[in-house]
């Protein structure tokens, strides 16, 4: 069975065609499934380049959908022939957030699904939405879950709200289009007016250029006429936090989701004060809120953006072109 394993400490020249064992047939609560897609997140690269250390011979990627071959004495969640996807937290099945580390987080702690086939319990998978083929159906687990929890379990959005989300990567792509679908304006940002186009025509109503308006949290002030936007989709940490909380109104939500700018910073105290703002933390999610999920997008018919798609030997390409900054949405992988 083909894989991709991470050799330590890391590195994209370190990722490693393998053959490995077939896994065999499923035990009691068990599914067997034959994978077929995944996709990249910021977490994964951070992993696969070494900057968060795995063991030795890691299977790399937290995403992975696929078809389940066989299920196991004592499951009837699932039938073979269905089309199922993972979950980021395998352990965290329902209620508050308990979990504070990666270490059960497939590609991290434990391995994840750049392989061929799993035998796993069934419940570290949901079934995948409606219609989607593998690599979409890949894109829920991780950027999918964590803008919908932002947004609607934690965020409480609702018809007639407004949204800022910061860049073109896969959480804030989702946030657009999951905010657009439940009746939300949605205010965006980039470093690119090509990429501020295309933002504009998946429905931003107000799109801003944050290197050419560096004071773009009060842009977005201004043009929601002085109020702010009732969500944030903070992605950046903390070289865009303060400008995120210029943009906020009084009383409103900022979900922390991102460190692109580094681990560490300074914390407008005083601001966030003023705002009497919810700045919150958010890790993805747990399976219930991922099966919440899938209905919601079996009900709006959303799809994800893939913006391209790559196979699994080439993964260390595929990360590459995440590297860049190039990518529109997710990046998948597929085989």
């Amino acid at each position: 069975m083909k894989a991709i394993t991470l050799k330590a400490p890391g590195g994209l020249d370190r990722l490693v065609p393998t053959d490995l064992a077939d896994p065999g047939e499923p035990g009691p609560g068990e599914i067997r499934v034959t994978l077929h897609g995944s996709s990249l997140n910021f977490h994964d690269y951070l992993v696969c380049t070494g900057q968060m250390p795995a063991a030795d011979g890691r299977i790399p990627m937290a995403d992975g959908a696929g078809t389940v071959e066989a299920v196991g004495p004592g499951v009837s969640e699932f039938a073979p022939g269905d089309q199922v996807v993972s979950c980021f937290f395998p352990d965290w099945q329902d209620g508050s957030a308990t979990i504070g580390n990666f270490s059960r987080v497939p590609g991290d702690g434990i391995d994840g699904f750049a392989q061929g086939t799993v035998v796993l319990p069934a419940n570290s998978f949901t079934h995948a939405p409606k219609g989607y083929d593998p690599v979409e159906a890949a894109t829920i687990t991780t950027a999918g879950l964590t803008a919908w929890r932002a947004l609607v379990t934690e965020g409480g959005l609702k018809a007639g709200d407004s949204v800022l989300v910061l860049g073109t990567g896969g959480v804030s792509i989702w946030a657009l289009q999951i905010a657009r679908a439940m009746g939300a304006t949605v205010i965006a940002t980039s470093s690119s007016d090509a990429k501020l186009e295309r933002l504009r025509e998946l429905g931003a109503a107000c799109t801003l250029n944050y290197r050419t308006n560096p004071d773009w949290g009060r842009s977005v002030r201004d043009w929601t006429g002085g109020r702010g936007v009732d969500h944030v989709i903070e992605v950046g940490g903390p070289g865009t936090l303060a400008q995120s909380l210029d943009a906020v109104r009084v009383g409103g939500h900022i979900s922390l989701i991102g460190v692109l700018t580094g681990l560490g910073g300074e914390v407008p105290t005083g601001v966030l004060m003023a705002k009497q703002a919810k700045l919150q933390g958010i890790i993805v999610g747990s399976r219930r809120e991922q099966q919440d999920f899938v209905r919601a997008l079996d009900t709006t018919g959303i799809r994800p953006l893939i913006d391209r798609r790559f196979e699994l030997e080439a993964l260390a390409d595929a990360f590459r072109h995440e590297e860049s900054g190039r990518h529109f949405g997710k990046i998948g992988v597929q085989w």
